[in-house]
């Protein structure tokens, strides 16, 4: 009973879930190109990020694996770097410094 109760839930919402993401990645998409400052843009690519992450664990979800979950973790890992490059470019206008010596 509570595991057809489980799978009925699931096929429910996953699909709801997939939607309301993709959605949220479109007004982020539109956010990086038109957003007002160059701040705003690295939010947004942030967030295009984290909502790549939740597509992928939902996918996991989906196909009942867990062999995504290195597939999440990489994908955080190179969002966190790319933050940190962009961050560092807003503020100081270069990513590498080179210094004459």
């Amino acid at each position: 009973m509570l595991d057809e109760f489980g799978s009925s839930m699931l096929e429910l919402v996953l699909p709801i879930c997939f939607i309301v993401v993709a959605i949220s990645i479109v007004i982020l998409v539109y956010r990086v190109i038109v957003g007002p400052t160059n701040p705003d843009r690295a939010v947004a690519l942030d967030s295009i990020g984290i909502n790549m992450m939740a597509l992928v664990g939902l996918q996991a979800i989906n196909l009942g694996t867990d062999k995504l979950n290195d597939v999440v973790l990489l994908i955080g890992i190179l969002l966190f770097i790319g933050t940190i490059a962009i961050a560092k470019f807003l503020e100081k206008g270069v990513i590498i410094d080179r210094y004459n010596r």
